[in-house]
């Protein structure tokens, strides 16, 4: 049984301290009721065994069937704190057992919904707890919960396709390295140990070839450590501000993927800003957690720029028109239509499911532009190395002379 810490105030309004056992903190407060006291703080006495660093993180699918299964349960009618109860009796996921204790007990202690499940920032990104709040505070939180696991399920759908889009160039990719490394230290050697006698006198094509093979066989593991270290200096570099916007500026100059990752933010921006509107949350909140579902921060500060406008009176459509990377000019007069007419939230969520649409229209025309590009570039490259070792077969009887 889990035990707890308390701090309160005695029948004599003495300060005192202690620790009792209870099965959650609503039995530690009870408890410390029952001795005739006041509690000040009542927390948890965290051991070994009950230890559940904040880093981890439950999957996606449980988190999402977590918001799913609450607001079906809140919408029967079902007390938050029974909710909680069952959803964490019913979980079999180690991380989300504990995670769904950990929150089934603050919200029992009296702590808001959402600030118990900001304590676990990777099981519950801020977006989603800024919602949550936002439906606590508006009163429709079973809602809010319900269009969260929507959303979530429709952003898993979409990385999925975008996974299985390029899951067989990938294939591809490493197939033509593994190719070339074993024609490069197994092939080559057997071939090169042929013409070790004939010196300069073997073709230009076929002296480079048997160079590079040596090279490989002399320098591999050397090369290998360098793209190692250049891998993780190159993950650093992208771990900071100033890298992660210097490489998002660059994918986005990239004649056809800058179009299609400018697509997929602006999907994710539209269905969680109608999600957010369709809630009740004010236009202004709902703009700025929108712009932390972008994903990308270059394209994130325009939003940024839209809503400082916004809150200065300035209409949405007009406000969103300077950012012409994210937003196309057929995107900015539908936004004005549905704001003139009041129906921002399900326009929204329309355009999102459109350019979802075209975005997996794109991310099958890039596959099958990439998919014969590597194939080209395989074959010529395999094709390049077999003919500058067949070369000297071919001009044999002259190499000997």
């Amino acid at each position: 049984m889990p035990v707890y810490s308390y701090k309160a105030f005695g029948s004599g309004g003495v300060k005192t301290s202690g620790s009792l056992s209870a099965q959650n903190r609503a039995g530690a407060l009870e408890e410390v009721a029952r001795r005739g006291m006041v509690a000040v703080s009542v927390n948890e006495q965290q051991g070994p065994a009950r230890a559940q660093p904040k880093g981890s993180r439950a999957p996606q699918t449980v988190v999402e069937a977590f918001h799913r299964e609450l607001a079906n349960l809140l919408a029967a009618g079902v007390p938050m704190i029974r909710a909680l109860s069952i959803l964490r009796r019913e979980t079999s996921h180690p991380a989300a057992k504990a995670q769904w204790g950990a929150i089934y007990d603050d919200v029992a202690g009296g702590m808001p919904l959402a600030d118990a499940m900001n304590k676990w920032p990777r099981s519950f990104p801020a977006v989603y707890v800024a919602m949550v709040r936002a439906g606590e505070t508006g009163g429709f939180l079973d809602v809010v919960l319900m269009q969260i696991a929507d959303f979530q399920s429709r952003q898993r759908n979409l990385k999925s396709k975008v996974r299985s889009a390029f899951a067989y160039p990938m294939v591809l990719g490493v197939l033509a390295v593994g190719v070339l490394i074993f024609l490069l230290t197994y092939f080559i050697p057997r071939f090169s140990s042929i013409f070790e006698g004939f010196g300069e006198s073997l073709p230009a094509l076929t002296r480079a070839i048997v160079a590079l093979s040596e090279a490989v066989a002399d320098y591999g593991l050397l090369f290998l450590l360098g793209v190692a270290a250049a891998v993780l200096v190159l993950r650093r570099a992208l771990a900071s501000p100033a890298g992660r916007r210097l490489a998002e500026r660059t994918v986005l100059r990239i004649p056809a993927v800058g179009v299609t990752v400018a697509r997929f933010a602006l999907v994710r921006f539209c269905r969680m800003l109608g999600t957010l509107l369709g809630a009740g949350v004010p236009l202004v909140t709902s703009l700025r957690v929108a712009r932390e579902a972008i994903g990308n921060e270059t394209l994130g500060d325009t939003v940024h720029r839209a809503v400082e406008q916004v809150q200065q009176g300035r209409p949405l459509a007009r406000s969103l028109a300077d950012s012409q990377q994210l937003f196309p000019a057929s995107v900015i007069e539908m936004i004005a239509v549905a704001e003139e007419t009041g129906r921002l939230d399900v326009e929204l969520k329309r355009l999102a499911g459109v350019y979802e649409e075209e975005l997996d229209r794109r991310l099958r025309m890039l596959v099958s532009l990439f998919e014969p590009v590597l194939l080209f570039v395989m074959a010529a490259l395999v094709g390049t190395i077999v003919v500058g070792m067949l070369l000297p077969v071919f001009t044999l009887q002259e190499l000997i002379r």
